[in-house]
C-alpha cells in the first residue's frame, strides 16, 4: 500500500484499477481488507481507493485523536490529492459519517455517495442503554475486553469476508494504535457535531442508503430517517447486520456500480 501525508499523520491506502474513482471508507475498527470482494466486482473503468484510517490495517497512529471531524478532514486532503475532480465516496458506519458530512462540506468532492449503515442520523433515539455503552467504548480495557462479543453481535457473520473483517477488527483493538483510535472514533459519537441530521438536507450528490436489516448499533430506521432527509436519496435493505458489503457483496457491488455510473455520466454531460 502507499501512504499519504495528512494532518492526522500518515495514511496507507492503495489504488486498483484505473478510470472514474471510486473512494472506500471503512467503519470504525475495521480497514480497507472490509471491501476487498466489492472491489473485485467492479468494472475496470472504475478505479477504486481503498483508505485505512490511523492505528488500523496498514497506517500507523495518527499524530491527533481520530474524531469524526479529524478522519474527515484526512479524507479531504486525500480527496484533494488524489482526486480534486471529485469521486464517489462510499462509508460504512463512521466512514458513513464522514463520506456524508464531506458531501456537505465540499459537494465539488462528492460525485455520488454509497452510505452503508451510516453514522450520524439516529439521532438521541438510542436510550439509556446505548448511551452508557458509547461512554463505556471510550475506555481502552474495556473495549479490549468485549469487542470479541460485541463484533460477534454487530456483524452477525456468516461469509468468510465476514470472519475475515471481524478477526481483523478485533487485532485492531488489540494493538496500542488501534485501541487508542477505535476510542477516540467512539468518542466523538458522543459530540453534538456527529449528528448530520440538520445538514442533511444540504447534500446534492446521488445518495444510496444500504442497510443491513439485524444492525443492532444502527437499526433500519436510522437508514429511514436518513432516506427522509438527504433529498433523492433510495435505501436498499439487505439481510446482514452492521456490514452488508463483507455478508453480501454482490448487492453492494450493484448498487454501488448502479450509482457511480450514473454518477460520472451525469458529470460528463455538465
Amino acid at each position: 500500500m502507499r501512504t499519504i501525508s495528512t494532518s492526522g499523520g500518515s495514511v496507507a491506502y492503495d489504488s486498483r484499477g484505473t478510470g472514474d474513482p471510486v473512494v472506500l471508507l471503512p467503519g470504525g475498527g475495521h480497514d480497507s481488507r472490509d471491501y476487498d470482494e466489492v472491489r473485485d466486482l467492479l468494472p475496470s473503468r472504475f478505479r477504486s481507493i481503498g483508505v485505512d484510517w490511523p492505528g488500523h490495517g496498514q497506517s500507523p497512529a495518527g499524530t491527533a485523536p481520530a474524531t469524526e471531524l479529524r478522519l474527515a478532514q484526512i479524507v479531504e486532503e486525500l480527496l484533494d490529492s488524489l482526486t480534486p475532480g471529485g469521486a464517489v465516496l462510499v462509508g460504512n458506519s463512521v466512514g458513513g459519517n464522514v463520506a456524508a458530512r464531506l458531501a456537505i462540506r465540499r459537494p465539488e468532492l462528492v460525485k455520488g455517495l454509497v452510505l452503508i449503515d451510516g453514522g450520524g442520523f439516529e439521532g438521541a433515539g438510542s436510550g439509556v442503554v446505548g448511551r452508557v455503552f458509547s461512554a463505556l467504548m471510550t475506555r481502552p480495557g474495556f473495549v479490549r475486553r468485549i469487542y470479541p462479543l460485541f463484533s460477534q453481535a454487530y456483524m452477525r457473520p456468516r461469509t468468510a469476508a465476514d470472519h475475515r473483517a471481524r478477526a481483523d477488527a478485533i487485532a485492531t483493538t488489540r494493538s496500542t494504535a488501534g485501541l487508542t483510535a477505535v476510542t477516540d472514533i467512539w468518542r466523538s459519537f458522543r459530540l453534538p457535531e456527529h449528528d448530520l441530521r440538520a445538514q442533511a438536507g444540504r447534500i446534492t450528490a446521488p445518495t444510496v442508503l444500504i442497510w443491513g436489516r439485524h444492525d443492532p448499533v444502527l437499526p433500519p430506521r436510522v437508514g429511514e430517517t436518513a432516506r427522509e432527509l438527504i433529498p433523492g436519496s433510495r435505501l436498499v435493505v439487505i439481510e446482514s447486520g452492521h456490514s452488508p458489503h463483507t455478508t453480501a457483496p454482490d448487492a453492494v457491488a450493484a448498487e454501488l456500480i448502479k450509482l457511480a455510473e450514473a454518477a460520472f455520466a451525469s458529470d460528463s454531460q455538465t
